[in-house]
């Protein structure tokens, strides 16, 4: 391997045979954990899980985001509008193995993009080990140099991986200081790391720095403008990351990656006053449409059926498709009835195996195991009809009392999950069309969990989801 060195620190020992091996190795120590966000473990998962449950989820798509873009201030700054970002990641928990981190360099200048000579970074949530097969594919590349004085005290790389480390868990990390290089250079060593599915690829920057409020506001939905343009010409007085979120931009655009704007706040908007401020966006690149559509639920019912067939012997059980978005850990239920009446109903509320595999497990079940029907027989599969639905992310409900929570309740759109104690229930959003008034939804919810409906409701925690479902044409299935 060829790398420049910084004349302060030793040539990195790698070890291609032991990619992540960090014994006799140095680890980065945290830097600015106590500063930016919680020195203690506890504190700071906790925080980090709070911030990932507040926020908007956004609509529900299939897979995750190939790269993001987010803000790198202290976490009562800028951690709500990253959690926008880390949010989408959930489902790709065990299946990204390796994250490509690229920020600016806000310490010490360098030339190139440079990479630590350690094997691990360590946070209070634990260390990260670096990725040395990727680290080895760079070699040859003039501008990727090594430094370790450059990451020494930067902060912008290190307050992504607490966030990393909540969503993916295990993962290793590809850290590179960018300092004095062109997009052009950055977008080749991004096209390097690419790889597939098991890489995320993460561009810290915020936005503008100190102007007031409202010029401020105005700055920074120019430079959100021209990335959602795939504009390369961003300066680093519209972003301090400007020059790896352009390199970002350009591999973006070459692998026809669609980019879409999930929060634009600055500091005015989150713990700071208003004369001066610092701008932060987060940003999601998607390899395809961010968004499930009619092709994704047919593939569903597809799976659905052939499932509670091939359990009853009607059908032989087919393999699942070798479709990327379905591997994902994804909750869903299904749903079937006959002639308009429920004839089952099982599902998942917290995503824990991939959607696939979740949708057949649970159609199997509707048919076979709902203890409030006795399981379907072959010679209703004909007049049994299937619908799927696939739940977002539950979100905590914060209300003062009964009535601000039956203000806040959207008919229609808001499936609800009340527990209290030991017990807990849930509605679908399909409920409402039987109990439409909100009033009767929430004491049918209480009786539901087996409490009784005259309970405080304030006395019940209350997480909030949204679905998207599919069912089939009414064409497919025989009448009884």
């Amino acid at each position: 391997m060829h790398f420049r060195v910084d004349r302060a620190v030793r040539r990195p020992r790698i070890r291609s045979e032991r990619p992540n091996d960090t014994t006799m190795i140095q680890v980065r120590p945290a830097a600015v954990a106590g500063m930016f966000y919680p020195a203690s473990p506890q504190e700071l998962a906790r925080e980090v899980d709070d911030m990932l449950g507040q926020s908007a989820g956004g609509s529900l798509a299939p897979g995750y985001p190939k790269a993001l873009i987010v803000p790198h201030a202290g976490y009562v700054y800028s951690g709500s509008v990253a959690a926008e970002a880390y949010d989408r990641l959930r489902p790709a928990r065990g299946i990204v193995r390796r994250v490509v981190l690229l920020g600016p360099c806000h310490r010490l200048p360098v030339r190139g993009l440079a990479l630590p000579d350690a094997a691990a970074f360590a946070t209070p949530l634990g260390q990260v080990p670096l990725d040395r097969e990727a680290i080895a594919s760079l070699a040859g590349l003039p501008q990727v140099v090594v430094s370790s004085a450059v990451h020494a005290e930067e902060h912008a790389l290190e307050v992504q991986l607490p966030f990393l480390q909540r969503v993916l868990g295990e993962f290793s990390l590809v850290p590179l200081a960018v300092g004095a290089a062109t997009p052009a250079q950055v977008s080749e060593v991004i096209e390097r790391l690419w790889g597939g599915e098991e890489t995320l690829i993460v561009i810290s920057s915020d936005l503008s720095h100190y102007h007031s409020y409202d010029e401020a506001c105005a700055i920074d939905r120019a430079t959100t403008q021209a990335i959602l343009d795939f504009s390369t010409g961003i300066d680093h007085e519209q972003a301090c990351g400007a020059t790896p979120v352009a390199g970002m931009l350009l591999a973006a655009k070459r692998h026809q990656l669609n980019v879409e704007l999930l929060d634009l706040r600055n500091s005015g908007d989150t713990a700071g006053g208003r004369a001066r401020v610092v701008g932060y966006a987060s940003f999601a690149f998607w390899d395809g449409a961010p968004a499930f559509g009619e092709a994704h639920g047919r593939t569903l019912l597809a799976i659905a059926r052939n499932s509670i067939e091939a359990a009853l012997g009607v059908a032989a059980s087919r393999p699942l498709p070798d479709a990327s978005w379905l591997k994902p850990a994804r909750a869903s239920f299904v749903t079937l009835t006959q002639d308009g009446g429920l004839r089952g109903c099982i599902g998942s509320l917290e995503a824990h195996r991939p959607l696939g595999e979740d949708v057949s497990h649970n159609a199997r079940a509707a048919a076979c195991s709902d203890p409030r029907f006795a399981a379907l027989t072959a010679q209703e599969v004909p007049i049994t009809r299937v619908e799927v639905s696939v739940l977002s992310t539950p979100k905590a409900l914060a209300f003062a009392d009964h009535a601000d929570l039956i203000a806040q309740l959207r008919p229609g759109v808001d499936g609800l999950i009340l527990e209290h104690g030991g017990a807990r229930g849930t509605f679908l959003p399909q409920v409402w069309e039987s109990l439409p008034d909100p009033e009767q939804f929430i004491a049918e919810l209480k009786r539901k969990a087996g409490l009784s409906p005259s309970l405080s409701t304030a006395k019940c925690g209350i997480r909030r989801y949204h679905v998207l479902k599919w069912k089939e044409p009414v064409s497919k299935v025989e009448k009884a």
